[in-house]
C-alpha cells in the first residue's frame, strides 16, 4: 500500500478507514507492517507515552531532510521533556510577539518593494524569503543580506521538498547538509565568543544548551535543534498561503473574521482544521498491548493521520465546509484539532511552535486585510493534495495595488 499513499498522502489513511469501516486498521508501508490510526480516540492513543515511543521511529528519508539527526523529535522520557522545555521556553508568548513585530516589518518592506517594481508576486516563494529574514533576526542567528536567498532556499527545502518523490528529494538533503553545516558554524561562534547573542534568543539557548546530565549538547546535535526553530518558522509560508487562499475563496467568512478579535481567532483556527499541512506521524509500539479489539505487537509501526482527523465528521460537522464559526461555540480540544500533533506541548510530542503559527497568522491577516491592498488574478486555485505540502497549484499570485499606513 505503499504507492497509494505516495500518490495521495493526505487522504490515504481517511479513504481506507472509510473503505473498511474502522478508524484503525492494518496494512503494510514502507515495507513494514503497519497501524492507522485516525479520529480523537486514535490520537489520544497514538499520544499515550507508555505506550508508544518516537526513537528510531521516523523514516530516514525524514530523517535526513526535515527533521535532521539527533533533535528532540527522535526523544522519548527524560531526555524528550528536558530537551522540549528549552523550546517551550523559547516560544512563551512575549517572545513569539517579538517575532511577529518583525514579522510585520517583513510585510511592509516586501509590499513597499514590490509597488515601486510594479510587481505581481507569487506569494508562497516571496514568503520564504521574509519569513527567514525574521526569524533569524528574532533568534539573532547571523545572516548576511548576500546569504539571504541562499539560506532562504535551503530552509524551505527542509520542508518543501523532503516528500517528493523526484529528484527534488536529494535536493532536500544536500540542503539538509548545508543548514547543518552553517548552523553548527553559528553555534561555535558563539561558544567560542565570536558572535554573542542575547541571553533570551534562540542562538544564545541552544548555544548553551545541555542534557539531563549536565553535558553540552554536541555542536552538531546543537545545530539540529537551532534549524527546528528557523525551519518551521518559515514553513509557516505555508499557512500564510492558505490564509491568502480563505480571504480570496471565502469572503463572507472572511468579513465576518474583520469584526472582532474572537471572529478572527476563529478564522485561524479554520485554516488549521480545514486546510492540509502535515499529512500524519509515525511511531512504534514499547509494548504488546490490544485496544478496542486490534492487537498491536511491540515494534509495530503506527500512522497517526492527521488531515483526517482534522477532518473526522464524528468531531467536525460537514468537515469539508469552511466554517469558522465552529469555534465560536466549541474550543478545540487536545485530540481533534492535531495540525501539529496532538496532547499537551510541554511534555508530549505536540509542537511548541503552535503559538509561532498563530502570532504569524495574526499578523498576517492584519496585514492582508487592513493595510495591502491587491488584487488577485485569474488562476489555478485549486489546492494541489498530491504534493508535500500541498499547495494552490498556482502558488497564489497577488498584484498590490496599494499601501496604506498605519496610524
Amino acid at each position: 500500500m505503499t504507492l497509494p499513499l505516495l500518490a495521495d498522502p493526505y487522504r490515504f489513511v481517511s479513504k481506507e478507514s472509510a473503505r473498511l469501516g474502522s478508524d484503525a486498521f492494518e496494512t503494510r508501508l514502507l515495507c513494514r507492517g503497519t497501524t492507522c490510526l485516525k479520529g480523537e480516540k486514535g490520537a489520544a492513543l497514538f499520544y499515550d507515552a507508555e505506550r508508544f515511543q518516537r526513537e528510531g521511529a521516523m523514516p530516514s528519508p525524514i530523517r535526513k531532510t526535515l527533521l535532521g539527526e539527533g533533535g528532540v523529535q527522535g526523544l522519548d522520557g527524560e531526555a524528550h521533556r528536558h530537551r522540549k522545555a528549552i523550546f517551550m521556553g523559547l516560544t512563551q508568548a512575549d517572545r513569539v510577539r517579538g517575532l511577529g513585530a518583525r514579522v510585520e516589518a517583513e510585510w511592509i518592506e516586501a509590499a513597499e518593494r514590490w509597488l515601486r517594481a510594479g510587481a505581481t508576486i507569487r506569494l508562497y516563494d516571496e514568503l520564504a524569503t521574509m519569513l527567514t529574514r525574521a526569524v533569524c533576526a528574532w533568534s539573532e542567528t547571523p545572516l548576511p543580506e548576500a546569504d539571504v536567498q541562499l539560506r532562504a532556499g535551503h530552509l524551505g527545502a527542509l520542508f518543501d521538498a523532503a516528500g517528493a518523490r523526484n529528484p527534488r528529494h536529494f535536493w532536500s538533503r544536500h540542503a539538509r547538509r548545508r543548514v547543518d553545516r552553517w548552523l553548527k558554524s553559528v553555534i561555535e561562534d558563539v561558544r567560542e565568543g565570536r558572535h554573542r547573542p542575547a541571553e533570551n534568543t534562540a542562538t544564545f539557548a541552544l548555544a548553551h544548551a545541555r542534557d539531563p546530565g549536565g553535558t553540552p549538547l554536541a555542536a552538531e546535535v546543537a545545530a539540529v535543534e537551532l534549524a527546528n526553530i528557523l525551519r518551521p518558522t518559515v514553513a509557516t509560508a505555508v499557512y500564510v498561503v492558505f490564509l491568502a487562499h480563505a480571504l480570496h475563496t471565502q469572503p463572507e467568512a472572511a468579513r465576518a473574521a474583520t469584526q472582532s478579535l474572537a471572529a478572527r481567532d476563529a478564522f485561524i483556527e479554520e485554516i488549521r482544521r480545514f486546510y492540509p499541512f502535515f499529512p500524519s506521524l509515525v511511531a512504534t509500539t514499547r509494548r504488546d498491548f490490544v485496544w478496542e479489539g486490534l492487537s498491536f505487537p511491540r515494534g509495530r509501526q503506527v500512522i497517526l493521520d492527521l488531515y483526517g482527523t482534522n477532518h473526522d465528521a464524528n468531531a467536525w460537522p460537514d468537515p469539508e465546509i469552511f466554517r469558522p464559526a465552529r469555534f465560536a461555540s466549541r474550543p478545540p480540544g487536545a485530540f481533534d484539532l492535531v495540525p501539529q500533533g496532538g496532547g499537551d506541548p510541554r511534555t508530549g510530542h505536540r509542537c511548541p511552535g503552535e503559538g509561532i503559527v498563530h502570532e504569524v497568522l495574526e499578523r498576517s491577516f492584519v496585514f492582508l486585510t487592513t493595510r495591502l491592498r491587491y488584487d488577485v488574478p485569474k488562476q489555478d486555485l485549486r489546492l494541489d493534495l498530491r504534493r508535500l505540502p500541498a499547495l494552490p497549484r498556482s502558488g497564489f499570485f497577488l498584484r498590490p495595488l496599494d499601501l496604506a499606513r498605519s496610524g
